[in-house]
Parts: structure tokens; C-alpha cells; sequence
């Protein structure tokens, strides 16, 4: 569903992306863990079209590279981003109805199923963003994403300073919305989180893709967890 071959990206001449090569499908959960600075980011960036890429970018077999982001969104690549993005002085009723394309639009996710998802936000309707928790405000950039109808999403460190139970309840979140054929690619700092709702992650390192396997394989593989991912 969405792939990256050889992709490059720079930052001015901070050669930041070196030849990066990786795949979701439909109804994965792929993660990609690393240390901080390595280009998980940036990865995600680059293949939404805010970080111009070198390479091939791929979204449902046809190229998306060079395509601006709304246009990106429009083919149905969706994008949580790590800073939440949130618009503070709106409610997160209109924050919600930004994350329709397209008026009079149909699809899996309406404002019944998101508010059955997310049941505080439905509390919250009228409610000005800025004064969200931190946990409700990743819940909804993610709803408003959702809304938007995508067949894959893209989501930046979203338990990122969250509470315990906002962390579990963004899992399984997570999980659901892929056992219902959703892609999900998942930039997450927390390596426990990641092992149990991912089928498969990529270690970066560098720029680069260090370790492509398998929770198991990546359980089983000692080196590569001392050298690419523990402080």
C-alpha cells in the first residue's frame, strides 16, 4: 500500500535520509523505532511531501513523490503529526471539521463513529482546544485525521508524554483500526509499544534501515537492540 525506495532527504546539506527502502500493507501495524535524530521523522515528512524527497515514494502503486501534501491526503494518506498540530483558539468541533476533504463526503469514519471512538471528545465538543489535556489532544489530531477517510495512516510519536492509560487506549485504538484493514505506519520512541501492536518494525540507524523482522526477530537479536536502540 505505501513504499519508499531509496529515498533521500536533506535539511540544506544535512544529508538527514540515506537510501531508505521500506513497505506497509493493508492491515499492518509497521513501526519504525530508533534513537532520536535518525530520520524517523523526517521519513514520514518526506513521504507526505513536507521534506522535498530523493527517491520513490509510492502510495497504492502509483508514485506520489513531488505531490503537494493536501494532494497527498487527497489519495487517502493520512498524517498524525508529532507536534499534534491542533488549532488551539477553535473548539474541537472545528477542529474535527477540518479533517473533512471533501463536503458531503462518505466513508468509514462520520462524526457518530468517531465520537462512539472517542467518547470524551464528543464531551468536549464545544470546548476550546488550547485547553485539552495532553492525552485529548493527541486523541484528536488522530480523530481528525480519521475523519479525512484515509486507507493508511502515518503516526508520529503519539504517546509521546501521555499518561499510562492514554497510552494503552492510543494501542488499542491502533490495533483496531488495522484489524479493520487500515495501514498504519507508526514512529513510536517506546520499544515495549511497539513490539506488541506491530507485525513487523524497522530499526533505523544513521539514515538507514539497520534491522527489517519481525517483534520476535527483533526480540532475538541482542546486538542490534544494544547498538541501535538502548541509551
Amino acid at each position: 500500500m505505501l513504499q519508499t525506495t531509496d529515498l533521500h532527504a536533506y535539511y540544506g546539506k544535512s544529508h538527514v535520509l540515506r537510501g531508505v527502502s521500506m513497505h506497509v500493507e493493508k492491515g499492518e501495524i509497521v513501526s519504525l523505532v530508533g534513537r532520536n535524530g535518525v530520520g524517523r521523522s523526517t521519513l514520514c515528512k518526506a513521504v507526505m511531501g513536507l521534506v522535498p524527497p530523493a527517491g520513490e515514494v509510492r502510495f497504492e502503486n502509483q508514485s506520489i513523490q513531488g505531490l503537494p501534501p493536501h494532494a497527498i491526503a487527497r489519495r487517502g494518506l493520512g498524517y498524525v503529526p508529532e507536534d499534534r498540530a491542533i488549532f488551539p483558539g477553535l473548539t474541537v468541533g472545528e477542529n474535527l471539521e477540518l479533517g473533512i476533504k471533501r463536503k458531503g463526503q462518505s466513508g468509514r469514519w462520520s462524526y457518530d463513529e468517531i465520537y462512539r471512538r472517542f467518547p470524551r471528545l464528543k464531551e468536549r465538543e464545544e470546548t476550546a482546544a488550547e485547553v485539552l489535556s495532553g492525552g485529548e489532544q493527541q486523541m484528536l489530531t488522530m480523530a481528525r485525521t480519521l475523519l479525512g477517510n484515509p486507507r493508511c495512516i502515518i503516526v508520529d510519536e503519539p504517546t509521546e508524554g501521555l499518561a499510562p492509560k492514554v497510552v494503552e487506549e492510543i494501542a488499542m485504538l491502533l490495533k483496531q483500526i488495522a484489524e479493520e484493514g487500515m495501514a498504519v505506519l507508526l514512529v513510536e520512541q517506546k520499544l515495549g509499544i511497539a513490539l506488541d501492536i506491530s507485525d513487523r518494525l524497522y530499526v533505523m540507524g544513521e539514515g538507514r534501515v539497520v534491522f527489517d523482522g519481525s517483534p520476535k526477530e527483533l526480540q532475538a537479536a541482542p546486538e542490534i537492540r544494544k547498538e541501535w536502540l538502548e541509551v
